[in-house]
């Protein structure tokens, strides 16, 4: 059976998942899986509280050309919105694939995104023009469908955290390695829970967002947010809701739509949904319905739920005639510019607003700073503005708290977990909690939670097993009954099989090479028969076409042609063969008178060779 050569790293047991961005941190997720001499990256966002090349993962850690995969979980900014940068402008060369949801609303997002950025263009990352050009090499997958990619494979599930937001199954050589993005575990309005695998993944790599957090329940956090919402606008105040276009943003508008509905003395008081993407992204919702809950299924059979009754679209702050109490869900979500930040310095100062965080906020951006309760706050253009509003933080942000990943850890009982997507505190608290749930566990479970740059050294081992296929495995072998065949190794399968079957199995083929020498003999056939003996041993005759033309074989693979004046050697090209060839020819030179030249012919002739005849080389060798 022959040796097939493998690179030391292909073969090497050690597993390195580096995060290049959201370890101990929250913002710009990138994550590096090695395994096996594949690379991995596992989503590619920008920081929301850091600019231009500031707020992209640490990239330089790696070599993008070396990439065999990209994977981007959903289409918020901290997961996605440094793709295009890293599509364009880096030597990456490997394939991208996200969910056709997140495709769908991928572009409008990091459209919005570079029109309404408040930076220098010399510190954009990217144009409009390299996100088209991005979008031609991000491929679409469907949920559970299973890919391939070198060996990699790979295929998806529910995250319910936005619309297509997914989970990515990896697998390795047999090792498996779930990667959550960002993931809930509980229905919303519209949006399914994530599911649990089937599948026992080997290392878990999930989000820790909320550390030991439990989640206020969904009942009391909606009658909370309409009940202040209410308070705000009846004492005549304008309400600010910063949100992102997508995802938590659609969630509010149905609460806010129904409590309208059902509160007759609110109806005049107008909700506006700011957004330049707001048709746009209704228009993607309303695609995608088969990929929300069932509740929203049903009810799209009677009316569709996301054209809403008591709210209105605002394209920009020009078209918004600020006259009396109102609600205004603007974005982004963590007012580092645009509209909601425009919105939130005209309202500031006065007592009778108010401002509803509603999602996670990162540390440096502007609506985290407002939940510490300070005095003034600097305005963009670096005046200082007294903060008199009202500001309550009501989370709506679709992520797991503890009682939610614990038990997504219990269900899966992976021996190996990776926080990741969390401020260093909050993931330090959650690991400690897992270690203490964990420690007598009969299940045991490591937990890491590396800073960035930082890598988790796993190793896997395991028994590499060749699978018997084809003629060979009609039969099955006795004990002690040898296999022989050709081992072939694609990707990290191994399979035994027949030369013959390799064509069946593989995209090999088997061919020879039969090589054909001449050269000139004056001697008899019984001469050369008597002296060939001495060499071969027995030499039988093969075919006596005439009487001037007759053939014998040497050694049971050399056929000697013999004729008049010239002998032909002809033999099936292989080392062993080779060699009985040379004996061959070097036994007839023997014979020969010394001090004399002779010149003789040699041919190699391929298999389906179009020209016909053999090409012939005359050669001359001396003996003296």
């Amino acid at each position: 059976m022959p040796v097939v050569s493998m690179s030391p790293s292909e073969e090497s047991d050690l597993m390195k998942i580096t995060p290049l961005g959201s370890g101990q941190e929250v913002g710009r997720s990138c994550h590096v899986v090695q395994f096996k001499d594949k690379k991995i990256m596992l989503d590619c966002g920008i920081h929301p509280g850091l600019t231009g090349m500031d707020a992209l993962p640490f990239v330089d850690c790696i070599e993008a050309d070396q990439i065999d995969l990209l994977l981007i979980s959903h289409f918020h900014l901290d997961h996605a919105g440094a793709l295009p940068w890293f599509l364009q402008k880096t030597t990456f060369r490997g394939k991208c694939y996200m969910t056709h949801a997140t495709k769908a609303i991928f572009f409008w997002l990091l459209s919005d995104y570079i029109k309404v950025s408040n930076i220098s263009t010399d510190q954009m990352l990217y144009t409009e023009k390299d996100l088209e050009e991005a979008m031609d090499k991000i491929e679409a997958i469907n949920f559970h469908e299973e890919k391939e990619v070198g060996g990699i494979k790979f295929w998806c599930y529910n995250a319910g955290h936005v619309l297509g937001a997914a989970m990515f199954m990896l697998e390795i050589a047999g090792v498996k390695i779930l990667y959550t993005g960002d993931f809930s575990r509980e229905e919303d309005r519209h949006l399914m829970s994530a599911e649990i695998p089937n599948i026992r993944p080997d290392v878990l790599i999930v989000e820790s967002t909320y550390g030991t957090h439990i989640h206020e329940s969904r009942e009391s956090r909606e009658n909370r947010f309409t009940g202040t919402v209410s308070d705000i606008v009846t004492r005549g105040g304008r309400c600010l809701i910063p949100v992102f276009a997508l995802g938590r943003a659609q969630e509010l508008l149905l609460i806010l739509d129904e409590y309208w509905a059902a509160h007759p003395e609110l109806t005049d008081i107008p909700i506006y949904y700011a957004s330049s993407l707001a048709k746009k992204c209704m228009a993607v919702y309303q695609t995608f319905i088969n990929s929300m809950n069932e509740r929203i299924r049903r009810q799209i059979a009677v009316n569709n739920p996301f054209v809403f009754k008591h709210i209105s679209n605002l394209k920009g702050i020009d078209h918004f005639d600020d006259v009396g109490p109102c609600v205004i869900l603007a974005s982004p979500g963590m007012m580092q510019s645009g509209l909601s930040r425009e919105l939130f310095e005209s309202w500031c100062t006065d007592k009778k607003n108010g401002c509803i965080v509603a999602g996670y906020c990162v540390e440096g951006t502007l609506a985290k700073t407002i939940l510490s309760d300070p005095q003034e706050i600097t305005a963009m253009n670096g005046q200082k503005l007294p903060l008199n509003m009202q500001v309550d933080y009501i989370s709506f942000s679709a992520h797991t708290d503890y009682k939610q990943t614990s038990g997504f850890i219990r269900a899966l009982k992976p021996p190996q977990v990776i926080l990741v997507h969390g401020e260093a505190n909050e993931m330090s608290r959650l690991k400690a909690a897992l270690i203490r749930e964990y420690e007598n566990d009969e299940h045991n479970i490591e937990i890491h939670n590396p800073r960035n740059t930082v890598s988790v050294d796993l190793y896997f081992r395991g028994e590499k097993m060749a699978k018997v296929m084809g003629s060979l495995a009609v039969q099955k072998p006795e004990e002690g009954v040898k296999v022989s065949g050709i081992l072939v190794k694609r990707n990290f399968n191994y399979h035994i099989i027949d030369p013959k079957d390799l064509s069946k199995y593989t995209d090999l083929t088997m061919s020879t090479v039969t090589q054909r020498q001449s050269i000139h003999y004056g001697g008899t056939l019984a001469m050369l028969q008597h002296i060939l003996q001495q060499t071969a041993g027995e030499v039988e005759t093969v075919a006596a076409e005439t009487e001037n033309k007759k053939i014998i074989r040497a050694f049971g693979s050399i056929d000697i042609i013999w004729e008049p004046r010239m002998v032909t050697l002809e033999w099936i090209a292989s080392p062993c063969n080779d060699m009985f060839a040379d004996a061959v020819l070097s036994t007839i030179l023997q014979v020969r008178l010394r001090n004399k030249s002779y010149t003789f012919e040699t041919c190699v002739t391929f298999p389906g060779r179009s020209s016909g005849q053999p090409k012939i080389f005359p050669l001359c060798i001396c003996y003296g």
